[in-house]
């Protein structure tokens, strides 16, 4: 086979190679690792959760670049650009060196088959390790214990939180699933536990294997203080900590784990707190609650799951108490079929007056139509659209400049808006 020679053509190729996008399980990527002898020396931290984890990945990268470190940091999914997944010392990587990554983790490959996930982790490792990073974070996929991020033993790992999502692959309920999550966890070292009430598969696991269990709670606390706050990992506090950048309650014990898990490598990635300090004010991440425009007032959220769905919720009450009266909440929204979409649609109906619906194109879109139906069974007011740009820019025709609109249900969806927002033939951005 003739190799691709552009990012875009490598994208394309690894997307038609892989007839099942998730395969779990690690024998394969373990045997292609050990071809390209991928054996980090630096420290590894592992972040996994249903949701919350890129904002713990995103606080990690900000306050380890703020002291001084050089960071490579592995995430998923991207938004507008692949490259957005593979940052060094806070660049996004090339094309050149992601194409350079791919050929050769394709060589190595040999006849060994390969989903696109598997390919791209293997690749960014191939990245980190020639750029020589200090130190380097890598986002959990799916679930945790048999995903490919988990094929190195992480120095600290950290589960942002346990609820349901891809219940096809790590099943039916909480218990269930915090077991795939806790598989990320080692023997002997920090596992970090940002779920205020993880299931008792976790806890148990953790305690099985004989790991360092810190919990958001007893083991790490959140106190606010005047003029900002303290968090207090065991015995050590860390005070006068701003404000997280990015909004809401949440953010807060995202911002505190991961304090705690460089609290927990110190001796090998001493971080001082002026560094902490700069990355809690200076992390943003986009489409967590993003606003991208005033008059009306327009917002991105990747809210595409309940738990996420009640973090949103949550946003939206304390922005309906801090402004002023007369202005209206639109939706922008489309998912995709395999997500809890009445689950979301149930929290978030009663903060919307209108909902511009679309489709979400692709084997796993739910059409605007069926979107449709479930909004008219519950009374919601709601227009159907071709596609999500189109009803980005219905619902900032229509809307008065009081008013508030929000796109979420999904990354695609954001990712949509972002692309149509950023089109010079769309006025309406």
């Amino acid at each position: 086979m003739t190799q691709p020679t552009s990012l875009a053509g490598w994208l394309a190729h690894l997307e038609a190679r892989n007839v099942s996008a998730i395969v779990l399980g690690l024998e394969r990527v373990q045997a292609v690792a050990g071809r390209l002898a991928l054996q980090p020396r630096f420290p590894l931290i592992t972040v996994g959760g249903t949701n919350g984890k890129g904002s713990v990945c995103a606080y990690l990268e900000t306050m380890l670049d703020a002291a001084g470190y050089r960071v490579g940091c592995y995430t998923s999914p991207h938004l507008l650009r692949y490259n957005e997944r593979v940052r060094i010392a806070g660049d996004e990587a090339a094309d050149a060196d992601l194409c350079r990554a791919f050929t050769a983790v394709e060589s190595a490959r040999g006849d060994t088959p390969l989903t696109y996930f598997e390919q791209g982790t293997l690749a960014a490792l191939w990245l980190f390790q020639e750029a020589g990073v200090d130190v380097a974070i890598l986002e959990v996929g799916l679930g945790g214990r048999l995903d490919a991020v988990n094929l190195w033993d992480a120095d600290c790992a950290v589960v942002a939180s346990v609820d349901l999502d891809h219940q096809a692959f790590l099943g039916d309920t909480r218990e269930q699933i915090g077991f795939e999550k806790a598989g990320i966890y080692r023997s002997g070292r920090p596992a970090i536990c940002c779920d205020a009430n993880p299931p008792a598969s976790l806890l148990e696991h953790a305690a099985g294997i004989g790991a360092d269990l810190q919990r958001l709670g007893p083991d790490i606390r959140v106190e606010m203080a005047e003029g900002g706050w303290i968090c207090r990992v065991r015995d050590t506090a860390f005070p006068a900590l701003p404000r997280p950048a990015m909004p809401g309650a949440h953010q807060f014990g995202n911002a505190a784990c991961a304090i705690a898990a460089l609290h927990a490598l110190r001796e090998r990635l001493p971080v001082p707190q002026q560094a902490i300090r700069v990355g809690i004010a200076a992390t943003r991440l986009p489409g967590r609650f993003q606003v991208v425009g005033q008059a009306p007032r327009r917002i991105l959220d990747v809210a595409h799951n309940p738990h996420a769905a009640r973090a949103l919720a949550a946003n939206l009450a304390d922005l309906a108490a801090n402004s002023a009266p007369g202005g209206k909440l639109i939706a922008v929204f489309a998912m995709l079929a395999d997500k809890d979409v009445d689950g979301v649609i149930d929290l978030l109906a009663p903060h919307f007056a209108f909902w511009h619906v679309a489709g979400l194109s692709g084997p796993r879109g739910l059409a605007g139509a069926a979107l449709a139906e479930r909004l008219a069974a519950r009374s919601c007011e709601h227009r159907v659209h071709a596609d999500v740009a189109t009803a980005w820019a219905a619902a900032c025709r229509l809307a008065g400049p009081a008013d508030t609109i929000v796109a979420f249900g999904s990354f695609h969806t954001v990712a949509e808006v972002m692309a149509a927002i950023e089109s010079p033939t769309n006025p309406n951005g």
